[in-house]
């Protein structure tokens, strides 16, 4: 199954057409996650979860101070997904233990929490799915430092 978790990008130093720039941006990022992807290990691939959780969260706060409904819409549906279908979805409940079993709880709350975001343009709700994964996210870069000998 593959999965598209796009990263930001810098806009380009030359003027280009809104919708031209935008169409190459979206290209830019789907060729470089594609590539990410297909040579990374089952670990990078979690951190790749894990990362694209934190830009999409990114993602919805900016469209939620702009206004913009269904950027934000889009952005936590990411987010949801993320979440869902690929970390809550990675657990092995029967060899994690209770360690899967809380993971299991915490990915659900934060995913009622990032629906309650989004249908009450929640920010400190953001902030605290942020405050939920973000450790998660760290610890789990050092376990990847300390495998290859960094």
């Amino acid at each position: 199954m593959q999965r598209t978790f796009s990263t930001t990008m810098q806009s380009a130093s030359f003027a280009m057409p809104a919708a031209r720039s935008h169409h190459f941006a979206n290209a830019y990022r789907q060729v470089g996650v594609e590539t990410g992807v297909a040579g990374a290990n089952a670990h990078r691939l979690v951190q790749m979860l894990f990362d694209g959780f934190i830009d999409a969260l990114a993602q919805a706060r900016g469209a939620m101070r702009a206004g913009q409904v269904e950027p934000k819409g889009r952005a936590i549906t990411r987010a949801l997904r993320i979440i869902d279908e690929g970390l809550k979805a990675s657990l092995n409940m029967e060899a994690g233990g209770s360690l899967a079993a809380d993971l299991n709880d915490l990915y659900a709350y934060t995913s009622l929490r990032l629906m309650q975001a989004n249908r009450h343009n929640d920010e400190a709700a953001l902030d605290e799915c942020r405050r939920l994964i973000e450790p998660l996210r760290e610890a789990w870069a050092r376990i990847g430092a300390s495998a290859h000998g960094a």
